[in-house]
């Protein structure tokens, strides 16, 4: 089946018709360091608080490779088991911000604020795990411009991820496993013009299961 859609927009006088870029214009690549902690902690039967911190630095022109501090991360929530097969939770972010900009004589420093709710499935198949995640996160950005107004932008998240056992036939302790996953990431709101997508990222973890 084909479909052929026509459309028809009018340009009144007083409207200046929109100038596209010629050309796409992407960033230098730069190295940027991750370190990050996570933690489930049981408060009840069925309850659980989710604890996250990120520190992550980025390289500049000054610092090459490891770099600088751009941003630390407070991610926390309370999370609720339905079954060994889902569990969900909410809770809220502050992420600090640096100017990593050499150049730059604006601010040092800006909070950004969120709020986030997560929903995970798993189901088993053969001897390996599989998750599927979608988190849903609402964000307040600022630029690191004096009085910048902050930005409001929905971002939607869906990662698929297995576990796969190396030297065991099922997942138990004194395991070895591999976990591959892809993480999609769009985002939506009024600042967002001509970028829905945002990220995407391709992610393997070598995991040891010391206890149940």
């Amino acid at each position: 089946m084909f479909c052929f859609l026509t459309a028809f927009h009018g340009i009144s006088q007083e409207e200046e018709p929109e100038v596209l870029p010629e050309y796409s214009k992407y960033k230098d690549l730069t190295t940027k360091t991750w370190i990050n902690t996570y933690g489930n902690i049981r408060i009840g039967k069925r309850l659980f608080w989710d604890a996250q911190t990120h520190l992550r630095l980025e390289e500049t022109e000054a610092t090459p490779f490891v770099g600088q501090v751009a941003q630390v991360y407070n991610r926390h929530a309370i999370g609720y088991i339905h079954s060994k097969y889902f569990n969900v939770r909410l809770g809220g972010v502050l992420r600090l911000n640096f100017n990593t900009d050499e150049a730059s004589t604006d601010r040092n420093l800006v909070p950004e604020w969120r709020i986030w709710h997560q929903y995970q499935f798993a189901q088993a198949l053969e001897s390996m795990m599989i998750y599927h995640r979608i988190r849903i996160e609402h964000r307040w950005t600022q630029g690191f411009a004096e009085n910048s107004e902050y930005i409001f932008r929905n971002r939607w998240r869906y990662m698929f991820r297995m576990k796969i056992p190396l030297n065991n036939h099922k997942l138990k302790p004194k395991t070895l496993y591999v976990a591959p996953e892809a993480e999609l990431i769009m985002q939506s709101g009024k600042a967002v013009v001509a970028s829905p997508m945002e990220d995407l990222r391709l992610t393997t973890t070598l995991g040891y299961i010391l206890t149940p």
